[in-house]
């Protein structure tokens, strides 16, 4: 292979938008590469979404086998095997890569494994990696580096007793006890895996409520819920003076003026993620930041001409769904190929059980901004196909205009509530009201009539309720 090719767009970054932004160039006839420093898939489908979704679906199976009496079903002597839990999830990541390396083959995206810089405008240089020296002309060049575990300062994260959510996916032994700093989607997920295979779990956040983004009614449901299942939540709570020992990590959790120590076998930090931009330009070139992370324009190009951005690196929401619109939007611009669509609703996901999903606005920020809604609520109690299942906890909550119906939010916390929420993602989208979700027919029993019903809640019309 040459030491310099020309090529229509050159992707720097192989996740969810790295990849989507390539394959879709691909698929428009335009020549591509794609540079990724680990494998395909990124953090996402290596080190974050999937093999995280494999450890849950484990930790959720076992928890159900264990109530397999609820069921009338005898089982005895359940065990499990944590290693086999974390190979098998590494096992899915590893066949979810290979198929993202085989759809570059399909449409003809040339992959390379190392770290890539945009070293002037038009041309990409390959600085880590077997390819190191090679460098790419560029037409155009699409930045999608994502973000990497913010870490707290001053402490050592090493894997053992201290990590973040990459050293724990990749840590075969079970702690018996686990303090998780920071109770957004990463650390509830976290907390309910740990806390399904017997750990001891204290869950830390210094704002009001866990899953501080979620409508308050579901982020105390959820609470309540964490804390029948034995979880031990602390909220306004910050965590001090971190001690680091030979088997054991130590913390001051401090509430107001009172101050707690807790002691774990290991710490996980989840408080969130910064931009991952080091090495990503040369020097000489500055694009504009925002808050650290890349501004781009309405057509997702950055203040360097020819060069765009999409996905984390961009800024919130840091969500994969997001990141993967983001690309195929911003490739589809570039190319002239329809006007590029910025995000507006998307929905959030935390796949603990019971699974949290949401997309629009919450009560609370309905309410500070003035807006005049109403809110219907569905219990799964009366869901004939929750209760069939006993998976009953929970609800669906939709928040709409009082006068014309138009949907502001929808809310859900319950058995595959993450499934559920993208009905009302489409009808936001299509710019449906509550009454014609509420007038289309869903099968029973279903879980989606919840749905349903929370649409004619809003309107005092659920019929079940």
């Amino acid at each position: 292979m040459a030491e310099s090719m020309e090529y229509d767009l050159v992707v720097i970054g192989g996740g969810p938008a790295g990849y989507a932004g390539a394959i879709r160039a691909g698929q428009l006839g335009k020549k591509v590469a794609c540079i990724e420093m680990e494998r395909a898939g990124g953090t996402c489908l290596n080190w974050g979404c999937i093999p995280t979704k494999a450890l849950l679906k484990s930790a959720e199976l076992f928890q159900k086998i264990k109530k397999a009496d609820a069921y009338g079903i005898s089982v005895k002597d359940v065990g499990f095997d944590f290693a086999k839990v974390m190979e098998r999830s590494r096992g899915v990541a590893g066949q979810m890569a290979k198929g993202i390396e085989f759809l570059f083959k399909k449409n003809k995206v040339d992959y390379f494994v190392g770290r890539a810089q945009v070293t002037a405008p038009g041309m990409v240089t390959i600085t880590e990696g077997e390819h190191t020296g090679k460098y790419l002309k560029a037409k155009n060049v699409l930045v999608a580096t994502g973000c990497k575990m913010r870490r707290i300062p001053g402490l050592e994260f090493d894997g053992v007793r201290v990590m973040t959510s990459r050293e724990a996916l990749a840590n075969l032994k079970l702690p018996k006890s686990i303090i998780i700093v920071g109770a957004g989607a990463i650390g509830v997920e976290f907390a309910y895996l740990y806390n399904s295979f017997g750990s001891k779990v204290t869950l830390v956040e210094m704002l009001p409520q866990i899953l501080p983004v979620e409508d308050e009614e579901v982020a105390k449901t959820l609470a309540r819920s964490f804390e029948k299942q034995g979880v031990a939540l602390h909220t306004n709570t910050k965590c001090e003076n971190f001690r680091v020992g030979k088997n054991s990590v130590k913390v001051d959790l401090v509430a107001g003026d009172q101050k707690t120590e807790v002691e774990a076998e290991v710490l996980l930090s989840a408080i969130g993620v910064v931009a991952n931009l080091e090495g990503a330009f040369a020097a000489n070139l500055k694009p504009e930041l925002d808050r650290s992370y890349l501004k781009v324009g309405d057509d997702y190009q950055t203040s360097i001409k020819g060069v765009y951005a999409a996905g984390d690196i961009i800024g919130p929401p840091w969500l994969a769904h997001v990141a993967t619109f983001e690309a195929i939007n911003a490739v589809n611009g570039m190319f002239g190929h329809g006007h590029p669509k910025r995000v507006k609703n998307f929905p959030g996901c935390t796949y603990c059980q019971p699974q949290v999903a949401s997309t629009g606005l919450t009560e609370k920020a309905a309410k500070e901004k003035g807006l005049s809604y109403k809110v219907g609520k569905f219990p799964f109690t009366a869901s004939g196909k929750a209760v069939a299942a006993a998976e009953s906890e929970g609800f669906v909550k939709v928040i709409a205009d009082a006068k014309t119906g138009e949907i502001y939010g929808a809310h859900i916390i319950g058995a595959e509530a993450t499934e559920l929420i993208a009905e009302y993602g489409l009808a936001m989208d299509l710019e449906a009201s509550v009454d014609e979700i509420h007038h289309t027919i869903h099968a029973h029993p279903t879980l989606s009539e919840a749905n349903m019903e929370a649409a004619a809640a809003v309107t005092g019309e659920a019929i079940h309720i």
